[in-house]
């Protein structure tokens, strides 16, 4: 149509264009259009030409000038492309101009189109290079966006860099980390699919194969393609194609049905109408540009009176294809003759479906922003009233859509500094209806305007593949549970893994852990090793059943003590009483209480004065119990030596001196314990390194020196005090003592001896409960080789207890 100034259109009304064949020897058949007719792409036109109308017929808009278009069909294909630009370009001029400067009066103000990347790119090659703006309805690459080498591009679909970070996040937001890609072998599909999986990798998606193909490939190439499809073990597919490959594609695959795929699907096909008849795909979502509303287009669309279309080859094709007649007579195919009974009200056809007005919609607005460009360099505001000059003849250059910012239906049209709008899609799903057929639902939406984390929702339910309900699950592995940590597979990629416990000490408490972490000091691993716990603290407690025994044995040990006590207190007068030096009784019976008594000291939790007290404590004791059984001893060798005649020793260890030895002894040992607490003292620690999963509350001895220094001195004076007793053990005397002294001290050197590996080996609480167990077992041999046949004889054998009998040669 004719008219002040004309803007080009170009769509791929069919699919196909006729093969050319070359032979370099004659000139080749003008390039045509051949196969079906796509009703949808019809429709685009058919929107444009509306928007035409509406703005020549507005007053607001290029009021008084007229609007011309010349609509051309690429049939889908690059070389048709190519002569539809040179087409546009050199308009209906019919002079041939030899001068440097050509004719520009046929060349159209800006060109709609094309209908994806690889027509529009090549037609940019062309009309770019005569600063012929292109405004594209539904070329998507993301390599448009390149100013420099695209200048004069603009579109109003959102770059597919959008929309390849819309598909990662959805991938992502339903865990699928191991997916199957497929993209159209076209600019489209190979650069949007790579700014898909550069996208997708910082995601963390894995990708199990990436395959392309293109519908004019070989068909053993698209079956290749069919095959990786069936054979992978990725359940999600994400599919960048094109509608025409993507329809190849599922002709191929419903030939022998794929195992169920959950299908992502980018927007060149996701929301086109003419797939839905592939059934076996339900559940397919993706991406889709959102749906609109345009009032008047129905009508627009639904007026096709028969002069109308039979004055149009493309309309009467459609309506010859729509209904299945023909409009001539004895035609060359076997359709039925159409008799005017065809009703276009009820028909059936993308071309009629207005409920779905997502691509029209941006055909719809790039004439507004042709237009509103247009207006922007011809008319003028005076005086609230607007003024156009048609006769201005402006060039394309002139035609600007940098300021362009208007809205129309409610739909807001404008561009950035890249020739893109603001991006926002629909989430889309396949669902199935009451009837059984598909129909494409909205259920969710993205829009990149919002802010990060923000920019996608999902509204509705969601029909997943087979009509499921609960979310696919696409993953390599799967996912490791706390108290494990991911260790990836050689030779595959970061998606596959195996799940490995966490060492000992160690946890994970997230899932999908890539490394465990150890617990600090006094905490251990649950039994999952998902969480750390307080390590569970360990001593010798009163609590404990060891802790029990051994205290009942040393509060036993005392009570004998005192008991033994009382029975020579009682008797201190009898004989034997007087025989075993009853000072020197009384004052061991004593000690012994002392030596069962402080083993109390070494239960319960450690602190700072016990730790100071159960060592110095043990150590004065026994060196006080030792020191009176070597008195003992002494005594008995000095009374035999005193004996003899002319002997006066007894004059030099009497009473007096029997004291001065034990007091000496034991203040040697107390000199050596207050060394030892000044210099460096026991005090409480937390063993951490016995038990890994548990504390043990121990005193730590603070100087070893100190420690052993106590312990040599005790075996010291025990080692000589069995020596004297040995010695003095057959002494010809009526009552010798010698000899119980003897095995008491043959009890004690043995516990003792014993002793010292049993603590070096002994773990935690055990190392105390064999200290505690020597003192006592030494007290109790002390005690019993020493006193008990004594206590026998006084309340037992009443009867040798006597001078007489003790002067005699006994058995005691």
């Amino acid at each position: 149509m004719d008219g002040d100034y004309t803007i080009g259109g170009v769509f791929a009304i069919h699919y196909n264009m006729q093969n050319v064949i070359h032979n370099y020897t004659t000139m080749p058949e003008p390039l045509q259009c051949t196969g079906r007719m796509d009703s949808e792409e019809l429709g685009f036109s058919s929107a444009m030409i509306f928007a035409i109308d509406e703005i020549n017929n507005s007053t607001k808009l290029l009021p008084g000038i007229r609007l011309g278009y010349q609509i051309h069909d690429s049939c889908a294909s690059v070389p048709m492309a190519v002569k539809v630009a040179f087409q546009l370009t050199n308009g209906l001029d019919p002079y041939f101009y030899t001068s440097d400067n050509c004719s520009q009066s046929g060349m159209v103000m800006a060109v709609i189109g094309a209908s994806s990347t690889g027509q529009t790119i090549a037609m940019l090659r062309v009309s770019g290079s005569f600063d012929i703006p292109q405004v594209s309805h539904f070329a998507t690459c993301a390599c448009l966006s390149n100013k420099h080498e695209y200048p004069s591009f603009f579109r109003t679909i959102p770059s597919d860099q959008f929309q390849a970070d819309a598909l990662a996040k959805l991938v992502k937001q339903f865990g699928w980390t191991w997916i199957g890609a497929v993209r159209s072998d076209s600019d489209y599909g190979n650069n949007g699919m790579a700014s898909f999986l550069a996208t997708a990798h910082k995601e963390g998606i894995c990708v199990e194969y990436s395959v392309s193909f293109y519908r004019y490939h070989p068909r053993s190439r698209i079956q290749r393609v069919a095959d990786v499809i069936r054979r992978s073990t990725a359940v999600v597919v994400v599919a960048f194609v094109s509608f025409g490959d993507m329809k190849t594609l599922l002709e191929e695959l419903s030939l022998e049905p794929s195992p169920p795929r959950q299908w992502i699907g980018s927007e060149a096909w996701v929301t086109h109408t003419d797939m839905l008849k592939f059934t076996f795909f339900a559940g397919a979502i993706g991406f889709g540009i959102p749906r609109s509303v345009i009032p008047g287009l129905r009508d627009f669309l639904l007026d096709l009176p028969p002069t109308k279309v039979a004055s149009s080859p493309i309309l009467t094709e459609f309506w010859e294809d729509a209904f299945n007649c023909s409009l001539v007579f004895g035609g060359a195919t076997d359709k039925r003759l159409c008799n005017g009974s065809e009703d276009i009200q009820k028909l059936q056809s993308p071309y009629t479906d207005t409920s779905q007005l997502r691509i029209t919609n941006m055909v719809y607005k790039a004439v507004y922003a042709v237009a509103h460009a247009i207006h922007n360099a011809v008319c003028q505001e005076t005086n609230s009233t607007t003024q156009c000059d048609k006769l201005s003849r402006i060039e394309s250059k002139q035609v600007s859509f940098k300021k362009i910012h208007f809205s129309r239906n409610g739909y807001p049209v404008s561009f950035d500094a890249n020739g893109d709008p603001v991006a926002a899609y629909e989430l889309v799903n396949w669902q199935k209806s009451e009837s059984g057929s598909l129909e494409i639902v909205t259920v969710g939406y993205y829009d990149a305007s919002l802010p990060v984390g923000q920019e996608f929702h999902i509204n509705k339910d969601i029909s997943w593949m087979e009509g499921r309900t609960q979310v696919p699950v696409s993953v390599c592995s799967d996912s490791c549970p706390p108290g494990t940590h991911k260790v990836l597979q050689k030779g595959k990629p970061i998606c596959c893994y195996d799940c490995i416990p966490c060492p000992e000490g160690e946890i994970s408490n997230d899932t999908d852990s890539t490394d465990c972490f150890p617990c600090p000091k006094e905490f251990w691993p649950s039994a999952k090793r998902d969480a750390c716990f307080p390590k569970p603290v360990e001593f010798l407690s009163f609590d404990d059943v060891l802790g029990i025994i051994l205290s009942a044995f040393s509060v036993g040990g005392a009570c004998l003590a005192i008991i033994t006590g009382t029975v020579f207190l009682r008797h201190r007068t009898s004989p034997i009483v007087k025989a075993n030096n009853s000072e020197l009784s009384f004052l061991l019976l004593f000690s012994l209480t002392l030596c069962f008594l402080c083993s109390l000291t070494f239960i319960g939790a450690p602190s700072e004065w016990s730790c100071m007290l159960r060592h110095t404590a043990f150590g004065i004791t026994f060196v006080l119990c030792i020191s009176c059984v070597l008195g003992k001893t002494i005594v008995v060798l000095m009374a035999f030596k005193a004996t003899l005649p002319g002997s006066n020793i007894m004059k030099w260890f009497g009473p007096l001196q029997q004291r001065m030895t034990v007091v000496s002894f034991t203040l040697i040992q107390v000199l050596i314990c207050t060394v030892w607490l000044v210099v460096s003292p026991p005090f409480p620690m937390k063993n951490l390194t016995t038990y890994k999963d548990r504390i043990i509350l121990e005193c730590a001895l603070g100087s070893l020196i100190g420690f052993w220094a106590v312990l040599g001195y005790i075996g010291l004076l025990a080692v000589f005090c069995f020596v004297l007793a040995v010695l003095a053990r057959k002494l010809p005397d009526n009552f010798n003592e010698a000899k119980f002294i003897t095995f008491s001290m043959l009890i004690f050197c043995a516990v003792w001896i014993t002793f010292i590996p049993a603590y070096v080996s002994s773990p935690g609480k055990f190392t105390v409960a064999v200290e505690i167990f020597a003192i006592l077992a030494s007290s109790f041999g002390l005690i019993l080789c020493i006193f008990a046949p004594k206590c026998f004889i006084i309340l037992l054998k009443s009867e040798k207890n006597t001078k007489k009998h003790l002067m005699n040669k006994s058995q005691y």
